[in-house]
């Protein structure tokens, strides 16, 4: 696992990853790393521990975390 204490694209990368594998995310393919900013470093991986800390997740579990996803993905920082 890559020391995620430092924010860098290959780390939002790798967690982006994650969280889709975790999720089995059907849509995963428009969740793609490069699609995020470092701006949201800090928020992506409090998403990131949420998912990897836990084995199974209710559908609205899911819903609410690419929800969350999905805002980080779209908005511009501020």
């Amino acid at each position: 696992m890559p020391d995620l204490s430092q924010p860098s694209q290959e780390n939002v990368k790798y967690m982006i990853e994650v969280i889709k594998n975790k999720l089995r995310m059907a849509s995963g393919a428009a969740m793609q790393a490069s699609n995020f900013s470092l701006d949201h470093y800090e928020d992506i991986k409090d998403l990131y521990e949420v998912v990897a800390s836990k084995d199974k997740f209710s559908i609205s579990e899911v819903e609410a975390l690419v929800s969350e996803l999905g805002k980080l993905r779209s908005s511009s920082p501020s």
